[in-house]
């Protein structure tokens, strides 16, 4: 079919808003990205300073397992963020994987294979179906993924109540937890190589590139023919995979979880996320700067006991992040608009 002149320019203003949605200026995107990475090397001369411990090896060593885990829920965090949703259900999603993995392998290496397998299919069932309910029909996403996390917490703890109090992973599993390559416990390095596989899928393939552009302007992106509703499903289902990961991670670091596996991750994967520089209006995000952020949250949440304040600080420390990231989310908007011609 023909296009008309009217509809070429409504494609043409698409895409430029898409652009301009997606460009802040090559120096505001590389600054928005590298100021968390400025901030942890702040951190740790002022850690240097006041608490000389905390940046002994010795101290980073055993700490940096923790921050590996927040990266990877912080990740699945600003990929939904990145869509233009937000995900409260990670403690449950975490919890469920992490429950499945003990009530299918009963403990056993034998069914370790299915066991995983299971938690990561729950997993990402359930991101799969907050997708469908915030992109599909337009539900609101913090009411949806809250709601879909109660369920998810109640049907896990039905399912705990079927197992030993006493249940733990496999023995193989738990192992290979503990372990270290090169030093750093493996958890880091399933982390970074999330990372990697994330930032080159979000940054060198179409697909991220149409993701971004969904999410910066789902107007323009749909007028330009991207299916914004299917990669906001996505983003929702390759999030919950990602939860499912680092329940199992965390599993297997731990060896016998408990219901409350999950309870660290409600707010410190978001504040890791907006301190990293992915946009809450969605469209930008970097894994890399997620993965700073990570530690930096980690790192000062051990300079905080260290000095002997209480966790209340961290919950503080979260609130503010993701309150201040919604301010300069905010600001943005509002500068983007009265500069408009």
């Amino acid at each position: 079919m023909a296009m008309n002149a009217e509809d070429r320019g409504r494609i043409g203003e698409g895409r430029m808003a898409t652009v301009h949605g997606l460009r802040l200026g090559g120096s505001g995107i590389q600054m928005r990205f590298a100021a968390v990475w400025l901030a942890l090397i702040a951190l740790l001369l002022v850690g240097a300073l006041i608490v000389p411990r905390s940046i002994l090896p010795s101290t980073i060593i055993a700490v940096i397992p923790l921050a590996a885990f927040l990266c990877i829920t912080a990740m699945g965090e600003a990929i939904v963020l990145m869509s233009r949703g937000i995900d409260l259900s990670i403690p449950a999603i975490i919890a469920l994987s992490s429950t499945v993995l003990l009530g299918v392998s009963s403990g056993r290496n034998e069914d370790l294979i299915v066991a995983l397998l299971a938690a990561l299919l729950f997993a990402t069932l359930i991101g799969l179906i907050n997708g469908l309910l915030v992109a599909a029909m337009k539900l609101n996403a913090l009411i949806v993924t809250l709601a879909i996390g109660a369920i998810t917490q109640g049907a896990t703890l039905w399912y705990r109540e079927s197992l030993p109090q006493e249940a733990r992973v496999p023995p193989l599993l738990a192992d290979w937890g503990g372990s270290r390559v090169l030093g750093l416990n493996v958890s880091v390095w399933v982390a970074a190589i999330l990372v990697v596989v994330l930032s080159v899928a979000l940054r060198k393939t179409t697909y991220g590139r149409r993701f971004a552009a969904a999410g910066a302007n789902p107007r323009a992106a749909w007028i330009a023919g991207v299916n914004v509703t299917g990669y906001q499903t996505a983003a929702f289902t390759v999030a919950g995979f990602l939860y499912g990961v680092a329940g199992i991670v965390i599993s297997a670091f731990i060896r016998n979880p408990t219901l409350n596996v999950g309870d660290p991750y409600l707010l410190a994967p978001i504040a890791a996320a907006v301190l990293g520089g992915t946009a809450i209006t969605g469209g930008l995000g970097s894994m890399v700067a997620v993965a700073g952020a990570a530690l930096f949250l980690t790192h000062l949440g051990q300079m905080l006991k260290m000095l002997g304040l209480s966790t209340a600080f961290q919950f503080a420390i979260y609130g503010v992040a993701i309150a201040l990231g919604m301010a300069l989310a905010e600001a943005r908007q509002l500068r983007g608009w009265f500069s408009r011609p």
